[in-house]
């Protein structure tokens, strides 16, 4: 047993789409996503770690490059679903850690799969590296968002999805690259030019108003 299994399977995530079930403009998968979730984490590590926070950066590398790739098991289901009870988003979890656990036993070499079941398990967690990666897979899917509203999409779950991903950026207001990310990013993303732009203002206003209660 070799890692060919979990080299081939990187293509798979090539071929899961994100938001599936709803009209978009632009595709963007599963791999993309976690290209781009790894370049935004890099990007807070370093507003952390000039904020005199030490980072651990394999730490926060392994869990951006990892966090997505169970669902290959799985898909990408729909976030209104993933979250509909709590009830469902242990049972989907434990799917998740099942089939995993069942992946790294089979196709893991052993000497490798003390490392695997670290990166593939849940990243999300509240050391700094795993509090980065909560915001950075939410800043990608801002901008995933961003960029329909911007085309024009008339879908409404846009706007559904910017704002969760907007206020769950703001749970972490406290963290030094999200004021960063507020102070600095946000408004240049928000002075584009688009149709939806004084609507979209509004709800970002309202969503850092209440924020700060």
């Amino acid at each position: 047993m070799g890692m060919n299994q979990f080299l081939q399977s990187l293509s798979d995530l090539e071929t899961i789409n994100r938001a599936p079930g709803y009209f978009k403009f632009e595709q963007h998968s599963v791999a993309a996503h976690s290209f781009k979730v790894a370049e935004v984490a890099q990007f807070l590590g370093d507003v952390e770690e000039q904020a005199g926070h030490t980072v651990n950066w394999r730490s926060l590398y392994e869990k951006a490059l990892n966090h997505d790739y169970t669902e290959r098991f799985i898909g990408d289901i729909k976030t209104p679903v993933k979250y509909a009870t709590p009830e469902l988003r242990k049972m989907l979890a434990d799917v998740e850690e099942s089939l995993t656990a069942n992946f790294i036993h089979n196709e893991i070499p052993e000497q490798f799969q003390a490392a695997y079941a670290r990166r593939l398990g849940e990243g999300k967690d509240d050391t700094l590296e795993g509090q980065i990666l909560s915001v950075a897979d939410k800043v990608d899917l801002l901008y995933e968002s961003f960029g329909e509203i911007q085309k024009g999409n008339p879908e409404p779950v846009y706007t559904d999805i910017y704002r969760e991903s907007l206020a769950t950026i703001l749970k972490f207001k406290q963290m030094a690259c999200v004021q960063y990310f507020l102070r600095d990013v946000l408004p240049e993303l928000l002075s584009a030019d688009f149709s939806d732009r004084q609507k979209l203002e509004a709800l970002t206003n309202t969503l850092l108003d209440q924020a700060e209660d």
